[in-house]
């Protein structure tokens, strides 16, 4: 076994350990933590991916002596190293972005509680994209919705305290659907590990033995990790859940919690279940309807926001459509543009969640959008950031957004039946709604405020030197997270068939 082999075991293991020296370290000390463990596992999956990228084979390795049902396995080949890379880099960025709202909304005394949570979630999504067996999988899709509770109940108030119950309650349920969909599929096959599992199924699709339980297996399987990424209609808690909590937990929660299930999910389509049997399966096809759905009502929904945060929530709902129409679709086109839309979006998604919160810094804390106006001009680094969001969720061209619609629109049109009408009708309409309530925003921090029009051409050049000196002055890790952010949204939408290529090869090597 080489030395970039052992990347995916310590990616898991090395944050649970940071998570439990963070109960004795003070609030700086932990950021700093966590902040390292970030950067040397970032560089570490950069290493791992260019491994794959030189022309290494995936690999699995067993932890520990047996396999499954006593062990376990892991596998990483070049399509989980890069939402690795991906998981880390946002979430990095995510932390660095919203560190000064953490100082307010937690209190310092609780700041290292806060990041034990962040490291047992990142641990649990990475154990989610690199685990090669379902009850690994459960026991991190467990510790992923307690550890995601936390972030959004650690902003001590009633509204996140509500919030915060719905999503656990919402989540448990998922869970629970997943979990009896382990136990029946455990017990038709005698396995829990996905390529073992997925000859077991395939024996039972060709011999035709058990096809209704195992169809009700495959369902609960969907239905549950569907509940637990907000595809509509199991979105209620999504809007109270991600606009209470503070900046830097709303852009985990929608960049990337959302997304770790969402790859599960293709994991155990492609891998567990396998694409001979899931072809044309009844289940893609409400998967399909449930995604088109979400792209309206999650943009319908959006229109007639006035805050932002849960504007953005609702505008995640729609987005989060896009990919499971993608899955929908049944085909490897499909999937890819899916996956296309996990990277876009948490990236995207999580710079626009950071810029709202710059905006609100701006705007005494305030969220209506009225109390925003201007907050673009006031907060430059944050009105860039969300300008640049605003484009590519739209999806102009140069934008990473674009690539997502050119993607799924290739892969419906591929598809030369009613899927192809549906979903093309269903883009169109959805980029037209999320271009009016995005640009209805995006006029009004970049617009002029009352108290400006009323004072003269000199005081309002004073105003705005005065607005340049608090940019200047403020937290150096928000304004690199800012920039980094709208660096790697335009490099997407400018070198965008690098992404593709990466999704493609990963793909191939993922059956």
């Amino acid at each position: 076994m080489t030395l970039v082999q052992n990347v995916p075991a310590f990616s898991i293991l090395a944050p649970m350990l940071a998570g439990v020296v963070c109960l004795v370290l003070p609030a700086r000390a932990s950021h700093r933590l966590t902040n390292g463990v970030l950067v040397v596992l970032a560089l570490l999956s950069f290493l791992l991916l260019n491994s794959f990228w030189d022309g290494a084979p995936m690999f699995t390795y067993r932890m520990g002596h047996y396999g499954a049902p006593v062990g376990n396995e892991i596998r990483a080949g070049e399509l989980e190293a890069s939402m690795a890379f991906m998981f880390l880099v946002v979430m990095l960025l995510s932390l660095m972005g919203g560190r000064n709202h953490l100082r307010s909304d937690i209190g310092r005394s609780k700041v290292n509680l806060y990041y034990i949570s962040v490291l047992f979630l990142l641990s649990s999504m990475l154990a989610l994209t690199y685990t090669n067996d379902l009850f690994t999988a459960y026991v991190f899709v467990e510790i992923n919705t307690v550890t995601a509770c936390g972030i959004i109940i650690s902003k001590e108030d009633g509204y996140t305290l509500a919030a915060s119950m719905r999503y656990l309650i919402m989540s448990l349920l998922g869970s629970g659907l997943f979990l009896i969909g382990i136990c029946l599929i455990y017990g038709l096959t005698g396995h829990l590990l996905m390529p073992h599992i997925q000859e077991a199924v395939n024996h039972l699709a060709r011999s035709g033995s058990f096809l209704a339980p195992l169809q009700v297996t495959i369902a609960l399987l969907a239905v549950g990790l569907a509940l637990k990424s907000a595809l509509w209609p199991f979105h209620s808690w999504l809007a109270d859940a991600h606009s209470s909590a503070s900046a830097a937990s709303s852009a985990i929660l929608s960049g990337l919690v959302l997304k770790s299930f969402i790859f599960l999910m293709i994991k155990i389509f492609f891998r567990t279940v396998g694409p001979d049997v899931m072809t044309g399966h009844a289940i893609l096809n409400l998967l399909l309807v449930f995604g088109i759905l979400g792209m309206l009502l999650g943009s319908v929904n959006a229109l007639f926001e006035k805050d932002i945060k849960r504007m953005l929530a609702f505008s995640s709902v729609s987005q989060i459509g896009y990919i499971f129409c993608g899955i929908g679709l049944g085909t490897v086109a499909g999937v890819s543009a899916a996956l296309v839309q996990v990277v876009v979006h948490a990236v995207t998604k999580a710079m626009l969640f950071i810029s709202a919160g710059g905006l609100m810094d701006a705007s005494e804390g305030k969220k209506d959008f009225e109390a925003l106006r201007g907050a673009g001009r006031r907060d430059v680094a944050a009105g860039a950031a969300f300008a640049v969001g605003t484009l590519s969720m739209i999806g102009l061209p140069f934008f990473a957004g674009f690539i997502t619609k050119l993607t799924l629109v290739t892969a419906a049109a591929g598809t030369h039946d009613w899927r192809m009408y549906a979903s093309l009708t269903a883009i169109i309409l959805s980029t037209i709604l999320t271009a009016i309530y995005y640009i209805r925003i995006l006029s009004l921090i970049f617009g002029k405020e009352d108290s400006e029009e009323e004072v003269c051409e000199g005081q309002n050049r004073r105003i705005l030197f005065a607005h340049l000196r608090r940019q200047l002055s403020m937290d150096t890790e928000y304004l690199l997270a800012s920039f980094a952010l709208i660096v790697i949204n335009l490099w997407i939408g400018l070198r965008s068939d690098d992404l593709v290529a990466v999704i493609d090869a990963g793909l191939a090597t993922f059956q």
